[in-house]
């Protein structure tokens, strides 16, 4: 069986989450595991009880001696991305890495555009586009079992985690931005956004928005809205999308299924408008976590050379694209701020 050897680098929150997927993988070998404190080393050594044989080491140039390394999966601030995904792409390695890619969408193109020239992978990690509630629900929307569409709706909230490196709207609003590009299969043209900064205002800016709402208008008129909050003891994850003959709603939080496709409609009766039909139907979706499916998907455009087509790193700078837009919008009051669609490959 061929197998890839990787290096993780950064074991935070979410790259211990990377690593214990990577070594349950069975073509995949971990050979080394990065990050600046020795202690999340220590920490991952124990619990995963990892190999003598994987270097452990806070310096990311050490893996550079490590014979046969293919790849790189990369967890760490998103203000390091740039720099580290250049530097692996020009060792030669395949590179998963954390959203968002980068946080300038001309860095985003050129990472994207020297993946290319290297002929190698580029993946980002938005784990929602694996999510097989997701994936089911993309196939109930371009069905039409929702009519025309209307309009879409998320709530992302929690108390916490709280970044220090980015803001609500750049932490939170990926992903169902994800969502909703995916679903409808197409990009907005317009993004606005107004926030709320609490716990980190700033000295010479704004500070660091605890909470945002977000409009985003596609080019058939079909707007979605996103209330995101990381200062929200009451946590949601809930994202729906509204037709003339139903809505489709993706509910993590659910006790039963996280996809429910509730039909509805009116009928009308002269000038009053009946609804009928009313009927919630629950779908049934596969049992898989996510990032496992993420790490396969990897793993495989690695061994074909074949990119992910859904979750590219053209798809990452499209995506970044849109947060710029809205990081614009929210620093001129919620101005509404034009998105050209001359931002993929």
């Amino acid at each position: 069986m061929t197998k890839i050897n990787i290096a993780i680098i950064g074991v935070g929150r979410w790259g211990v989450h990377l690593l214990r997927n990577f070594l349950a993988h069975p073509q995949v070998a971990v050979v080394a595991v990065v990050d600046p404190q020795p202690e999340r080393l220590a920490a991952v050594k124990q619990q995963f009880n990892l190999d003598a044989n994987i270097l452990l080491t806070t310096d990311w140039q050490a893996i550079k001696q490590v014979p046969g390394l293919t790849a790189v999966a990369i967890a760490t601030p998103a203000t390091t991305h740039y720099a580290l995904i250049k530097d692996a792409l020009q060792q030669g390695y395949h590179v998963l890495a954390e959203k968002p890619l980068t946080l300038d969408a001309e860095e985003c193109r050129e990472l994207c555009q020297l993946a290319e020239y290297q002929q190698l992978i580029l993946m980002v990690d938005h784990t929602y586009l694996f999510h097989p509630a997701v994936e089911r629900g993309k196939a109930v929307v371009h069905a039409g079992k929702l009519g025309h569409l209307r309009y879409g709706y998320a709530t992302r909230t929690n108390l916490g985690p709280v970044r220090q490196d980015v803001d609500a709207l750049w932490d939170l609003a990926i992903h169902d931005i994800a969502i909703f590009n995916n679903w409808l299969g197409e990009l907005p043209i317009k993004a606005q956004a107004k926030g709320t900064v609490w716990l980190q205002p700033g000295e010479d800016s704004p500070g660091l928005a605890d909470l945002v709402w977000v409009k985003l208008t596609y080019p058939d008129n079909f707007q979605a809205y996103i209330h995101l909050c990381w200062s929200n003891p009451d946590k949601q994850r809930r994202l729906g999308v509204v037709g003339s003959r139903g809505s489709l709603i993706f509910d993590e939080m659910s006790p039963t299924s996280p996809l429910t496709l509730i039909h509805g409609e009116f009928n009308q009766q002269g000038n009053l408008f009946i609804p009928v039909n009313h009927t919630p139907e629950t779908l049934e979706i596969e049992k898989a976590e996510p990032l496992q499916k993420v790490c396969d998907r990897f793993v495989h455009c690695v061994l074909e050379n074949t990119p992910s087509l859904v979750s590219s790193g053209w798809v990452g700078r499209e995506l970044v694209e849109i947060l710029i837009a809205l990081t614009t919008s929210l620093n001129q009051g919620g101005v509404p701020i034009k998105i050209s669609n001359g931002y993929t490959n």
